[in-house]
């Protein structure tokens, strides 16, 4: 005899606990992530705190030529792409780098020890990383001139040189974020077979083709999906570290999408405006997520779905 399918509320009682597990996640995107989607509309309008999102005027697509046609456009696009693409090339391999070399290590006390050491720089704050940047790179007093002092060279600028701005940047990323983000790469590969080892063993493949063979193709699927994410996030360089890094004399090479909604939109109050610009940021990151899972899945990938 068939069963009948449990109701919906039967469901929800006998599976109360997991569901209690998920629930601060589901809120916490409802909170900052879904209902605030519901602002967006200010990007078409002319808004007034005073008057509201219903009431102020309706101005259509005005913001996103305004914005479109603004000489900083270009500006901002080109710095945020050339970050984003600078930390795709330097930053996103150097975990999968690290992974690979932490798992080699047969000593497990030594491999915890070193794991907890390139974790900690992801639990520092900006401000921290930044200060810390200050102190060794300071023209003044940093101990990086003083070592170049000491050899009887000339100091460098590095704090206001805009040539190496996006290198400090890029550089900053791989020391605060590159353990932390090992975390994934080694989950991924405790989940390979162990047989696989023993055959590549067996035929003689040595530790270096083992991880060439073995490894990275089953950590292939993992690796694609964060790849994934990085293209749709690539609008995204990060408020902090660059606000906190930029000053008058890099502000040609350091100004981003995120330092220009924070000087037009909090500064000088253009909410608007400045929503335009987030929702255009929001669409492009979209279209790349969309169309890079698209490809992967042409490769033969599973994609993010």
């Amino acid at each position: 005899m068939i069963s009948k399918p449990k109701s919906l509320w039967s469901r929800l009682v006998r599976d109360r606990f997991l569901y209690l597990l998920i629930a601060p996640g589901v809120i916490y995107f409802i909170i900052f992530k879904i209902i605030p989607l519901g602002g967006l509309i200010i990007s078409f309008e002319d808004y007034s705190p005073y008057r509201g999102f219903l009431h102020s005027q309706w101005i259509g697509l005005s913001n996103y030529i305004r914005f479109f046609s603004n000489k900083d456009f270009l500006l901002l696009l080109r710095n945020t792409l050339v970050i984003s693409f600078l930390n795709l090339i330097f930053y996103f391999p150097i975990p999968i780098i690290l992974s690979l070399l932490l798992n080699e290590l047969r000593n497990q006390r030594f491999k915890r020890i070193l794991q907890s050491i390139v974790y900690l720089p992801h639990f520092l704050s900006w401000v921290i990383v930044v200060g810390i940047c200050y102190i060794l790179f300071s023209q003044s007093n940093g101990i990086i001139n003083q070592i170049i002092m000491a050899f009887g060279h000339n100091k460098i600028d590095f704090l206001q040189n805009p040539h190496i701005f996006w290198g400090m940047l890029v550089g900053q990323n791989i020391w605060k974020e590159s353990g932390y983000g090992t975390i994934i790469f080694l989950a991924a590969i405790s989940g390979i077979d162990p047989q696989q080892y023993e055959a590549a063993i067996i035929d003689g493949a040595s530790r270096i083709k083992q991880m060439w063979y073995v490894t990275l193709p089953g950590i292939r699927g993992t690796i694609i999906t964060l790849l994934i994410l990085r293209i749709g996030s690539i609008m995204n360089v990060g408020f902090e570290q660059v606000f906190l890094m930029m000053n008058g004399a890099v502000s040609e090479v350091a100004d981003v999408f995120e330092t220009y909604v924070y000087r037009v939109g909090v500064q000088n109050g253009q909410f608007s405006y400045t929503t335009a610009v987030g929702f255009f940021k929001s669409i492009v990151g979209l279209v790349l997520i969309l169309f890079s899972n698209y490809i992967a899945r042409r490769f033969g990938e599973e994609g993010v779905y």
